[in-house]
């Protein structure tokens, strides 16, 4: 049996009001919200927040990492690479990118599903469009990851029955690189080209799962040509099609299939048949059925959960994130280019958030060091401090409105950690005037700034969200 052993949903903190569009521009907008990455978040970081949540549910660590999306922070430099980093995967865990489109993260799952040995797949996706238009309004933002494997890599809770997929060449949506908006032909056009390409695999992946539509107990129907998911939809013959969560999220791309797969997933029961049908340049159908083993599969952090803890972000700090406008920055100097070498010299600590504690001692050193604070500690006689998932506490904290940000101000706080060790950080998604001493914090993979075309990554602490820290 091969199939789907672990997997995570992420939602980003922020949303914005789509009623909020018209109301600045007279224009555009609609009911309901949106995710919203926040300034300090790309596809990269939202991809290794999906991925936290899928290990940590898991037994096994990955042969190979596979990150899709349509947005990638770099080009010309694999951007799986900083997750594998912030992941603390072995070296000799392949890490490869599928991007450049909607389709190629269902494509990646497909794949993995179908290949050997145990893979994790990472969707991840932002976006948005010109002020008013649709993509802004009904785009959203957040990541998707599954640890895909055999029974010998971990119990499987959705096991493959069948897949299917059509591929035509047709120009439907497109964007070239660098563009902030997506062009679409005329949506008649598209439905006429995806309705026969959606029967046709719909038809075959059946074929190759052995069932009826009628055995089916949810599909999850995704694309971002909405006319053409609506007709799709009517012609399944399913039982139930899943809520796509475009109300109070919107349409993340290349991640939506697996972020609304992954919704069903913590729903569902065993024994359920639940089809997986995305068009996007053709359409791909992967048919499922969940195991025994999802009755005991607990999610770290549920995206039900994530949707509905979410904060309002105004329109116009959307588009100042989105680089649509520019504000006055604070009057310091913007940060320099980070140094290459140096990231290279303290990767575990930089991407993996990697202490040392004392070998007799067993004091915590944050960063980690060579020579120990207490004397019975030998030179180098330290031992790896994992610290990625320890809760930990606000001791003091400040607001600094002058230190440069691309969204001042920033807050600075003093951290606790459960069992000891204590660290200045950077909060992120908090409202400067709820911080309080004593409250409980997260560690997250986040941008601390871009200089000269380097992003500088490293991990700051939000507001824990229920379940998603060791206590």
């Amino acid at each position: 049996m091969r199939g789907i052993i672990s997997f995570g949903g992420y939602v980003p903190y922020r949303r914005l009001n789509r009623a909020a569009i018209a109301a600045v521009m007279g224009r555009g907008g609609g009911r309901g919200t949106r995710s919203v990455a926040s300034y300090d978040e790309d596809t990269t970081t939202m991809g290794v927040e999906a991925a936290r949540l899928a290990l940590r549910s898991a037994e096994t660590e990955p042969r190979a990492l596979w990150f899709a999306t349509a947005d990638p922070a770099y080009l010309e430099k694999t951007n799986a690479t900083a997750i594998h980093a912030a992941l603390r995967l072995d070296t000799s865990v392949g890490a490869l990118d599928f991007g450049g489109a909607v389709r190629s993260g269902v494509g990646a799952l497909r794949t993995a599903l179908e290949a050997g040995g145990p893979t994790l797949v990472v969707t991840s996706d932002i976006r948005g469009g010109l002020p008013t238009g649709a993509d802004e309004a009904n785009g959203g933002d957040g990541a998707a990851a599954f640890l895909v494997g055999g029974d010998d890599d971990g119990p499987v809770v959705a096991e493959l029955l069948g897949t299917a997929s059509a591929t035509e060449e047709f120009v439907d949506r497109w964007r070239q690189p660098g563009s902030p908006s997506t062009g679409q032909w005329e949506e008649r056009f598209g439905e006429t080209r995806y309705g026969p390409l959606a029967a046709q695999a719909w038809k075959e992946a059946l074929g190759s799962a052995g069932v009826g539509a009628e055995d089916v107990d949810v599909a999850v129907l995704t694309g971002a040509h909405g006319r053409a998911v609506k007709r799709v939809s009517g012609q399944l013959g399913v039982a139930r099609v899943a809520d796509d969560l475009a109300a109070a999220v919107g349409n993340t791309g290349t991640a939506h299939a697996g972020l609304v797969l992954a919704n069903v997933l913590e729903q569902a029961e065993p024994g359920q048949t639940i089809a997986v049908v995305v068009l996007a340049d053709g359409v791909e159908v992967l048919i499922l059925r969940t195991t025994e083993a999802l009755a005991a599969y607990r999610p770290v952090l549920s995206v039900a959960d994530q949707v509905a803890n979410g904060a309002e972000v105004s329109y116009a700090t959307f588009l100042q994130w989105r680089e649509m406008i520019r504000v006055q920055p604070p009057n310091r100097p913007e940060p320099s280019r980070p140094s290459s070498s140096a990231a290279a010299r303290a990767q575990d600590w930089k991407y993996g958030f990697v202490g040392s504690r004392g070998v007799e001692s067993g004091t915590l050193h944050l960063p980690p060091a060579r020579v120990s604070i207490r004397p019975e500690d030998e030179l180098d006689e330290m031992a790896p401090a994992p610290m990625a998932d320890v809760g930990a506490a606000v001791v003091t904290f400040t607001v600094d409105r002058l230190v440069y940000s691309v969204s001042p101000p920033v807050v600075f706080a003093v951290v606790d950690f459960d069992g000891g060790g204590r660290l200045p950080v950077e909060l992120t998604d908090v409202d400067p005037d709820a911080v309080r001493v004593g409250q409980r914090v997260e560690m997250t993979f986040r941008r601390l700034y871009e200089a000269e075309g380097i992003i500088n990554y490293f991990w700051k602490a939000r507001p824990a969200r229920s379940g998603s820290t060791t206590d």
